[in-house]
C-alpha cells in the first residue's frame, strides 16, 4: 500500500498558541482523505504545510514522497490547493484566469490556451468563459477555483472547505468533479465541516482537535466505534420526552439525547435485540408512539461523541490560521509548481501585472500572457532557491 501524504508529530505553534501538536496521519494514494475537525483545531495548519506555505516547527511530512521542508520546490510540481475561499481574480474573464496560471506555471501560450478551454469545458464553464469572473455565481466561482488547482495537472490535491457558503446543488456538483478526480488517480485531503460531506466522499478520516488527532479509519468504523446503530423514538405526545429518555438510558445503558423541538429521543444501540424490550417498556407505560427507526449512527454524532461539540462550533482554542495571513487560503495552482513564500506575490499578478494588458472590452488572453511574462522567470527562479 503506498501513501502519497504522510505526516508524523506534526508541531506548529504561533506565539503562545500551539495549532498543531503533534499530528500523525496518512493518505492512501488514489483516495480521498478527509481530516475532519471543529474550527481552531488545526486543520488549515496541516494543509498549510502540507503545501509548503508554512514550515513546521516539529514532526516531519511527506507529499508524493518528498519532504515538504526539504524538498519543497519538489513538493509543488505535484500539488495543486483550493483554499476556504475562491481567489480567483474578479476583473479577469474565467479564461484569463486560467491562462494567467498556466502561464506563471511555465506553460507555453498554446498549452496554457489548450489547457484552460479543456478545463472550462470539463467544469462547465465554458459557456462564460469570456465573461469576467466577478459575474459568476458563488457555485461557478468555486468551480472556476478548482479548475486553477488542476491547470497544472496535480498529483495531489488539497481541498480545504472547498462547499463552504455553496447551495445544495452546487456542493452535489464539486461532489462530482472529486470523484472524477480520484478517478483519475488523484489524490484528494479534504477538509470539511460538511460531515455529510465527508461520509460521501472520503475512503479513510483522521479527527483533529486541539492540534492532535484523537481517531482515525474509514466512516464505517468510525461509526462502529460509537456503537455503530441509533435508536429514534418519537413519542406522540412530546411532554413525555423525558419518560422515554429514561427508558431508553434503563434498558441501552447509553445516555439519550433529547431534541424538544424535533419531538424526538435518540441513543446509542449495540445490540438490536433490546429493541422488542424496548417497545414492551414503552407500551407498558402507556406512551404512544409518532415514530419509531433504527438507523446507522451519522458521522456528526461519532464527532459529536469524540470531540465533545459539533462540527460547527468553536472549543475553546484560537483559530488555526497563522495570525500573519488574515486568509488562510491560496488560490489553487498558485500553491503549485513554481510558486514559494517570496514567490507568490508573482502568483498575484493575474490582477496587478495585467492592469498595463487591459483593452476596452477587459483584459485579452494575448495581453494576459504577455504580461505576465516578465513575472515567469522570477518566480520559476525562487521556486527553485527556495527551500
Amino acid at each position: 500500500m503506498s501513501y502519497s501524504i504522510e505526516a508524523e508529530g506534526l508541531i506548529k505553534r504561533f506565539g503562545k498558541i500551539t495549532a498543531l501538536a503533534g499530528a500523525d496521519f496518512a493518505a492512501r494514494t488514489g483516495t480521498v482523505f478527509g481530516l475532519l475537525g471543529p474550527n481552531g483545531a488545526g486543520k488549515t495548519t496541516a494543509v498549510r504545510i502540507l503545501a509548503t506555505l508554512l514550515r513546521p516547527d516539529g514532526g516531519r511530512a511527506s507529499v508524493g514522497g518528498y519532504d515538504v521542508s526539504r524538498d519543497a520546490h519538489r513538493v509543488r510540481q505535484l500539488i495543486g490547493l483550493t483554499g476556504q475561499y475562491a481567489s480567483v481574480d474578479d476583473g479577469l474573464t474565467g479564461f484569463n484566469n486560467l491562462l494567467m496560471i498556466g502561464r506563471l506555471l511555465g506553460l507555453p501560450r498554446r498549452e496554457a490556451r489548450i489547457r484552460a478551454k479543456e478545463l472550462l469545458i470539463r467544469f462547465q464553464l465554458f459557456d462564460a468563459a469570456d465573461r469576467p469572473a466577478k459575474t459568476y455565481s458563488g457555485g461557478m466561482r468555486r468551480r472556476l477555483d478548482l479548475a486553477a488547482s488542476l491547470v497544472g495537472r496535480p498529483q495531489v490535491l488539497f481541498l480545504d472547505e472547498p462547499t463552504t457558503g455553496l447551495d445544495p446543488n452546487s456542493r452535489s456538483d464539486v461532489w462530482t468533479m472529486i470523484r472524477g478526480l480520484v478517478a483519475d488517480g488523484v489524490t484528494i485531503l479534504l477538509t470539511t465541516q460538511y460531515l455529510e460531506e465527508a461520509d460521501h466522499l472520503t475512503h479513510d478520516i483522521a479527527v483533529i482537535d486541539h492540534g492532535q488527532v484523537i481517531a482515525t479509519g474509514t466512516p464505517d468504523e468510525l461509526k462502529a466505534r460509537t456503537g455503530g446503530q441509533v435508536l429514534e423514538v418519537l413519542p406522540d405526545d412530546r411532554a413525555r420526552l423525558g419518560e422515554v429518555a429514561g427508558i431508553l438510558m434503563s434498558l441501552t445503558g447509553n445516555a439519550a439525547d433529547s431534541d424538544v423541538v424535533a419531538g424526538r429521543v435518540t441513543v446509542p444501540v449495540a445490540d438490536a435485540a433490546a429493541l422488542p424490550e424496548v417497545v414492551r417498556r414503552l407500551d407498558a407505560a402507556g406512551i404512544i408512539l409518532a415514530g419509531f427507526a433504527l438507523r446507522k449512527t451519522s458521522l456528526d454524532e461519532v464527532f459529536l461523541a469524540l470531540t465533545g461539540h459539533r462540527a460547527e462550533e468553536n472549543p475553546d482554542v484560537p483559530g488555526d490560521r497563522d495570525p500573519a495571513d488574515g486568509r488562510a487560503s491560496v488560490s489553487a495552482a498558485s500553491a503549485g509548481a513554481t510558486t514559494s513564500g517570496a514567490a507568490t506575490s508573482g502568483a498575484a499578478t493575474s490582477g496587478a501585472a495585467t492592469a498595463g494588458a487591459t483593452t476596452a472590452g477587459g483584459p485579452t488572453a494575448d495581453a494576459v500572457a504577455d504580461a505576465a511574462a516578465p513575472w515567469l522567470e522570477a518566480v520559476s527562479k525562487a521556486g527553485r532557491n527556495s527551500p
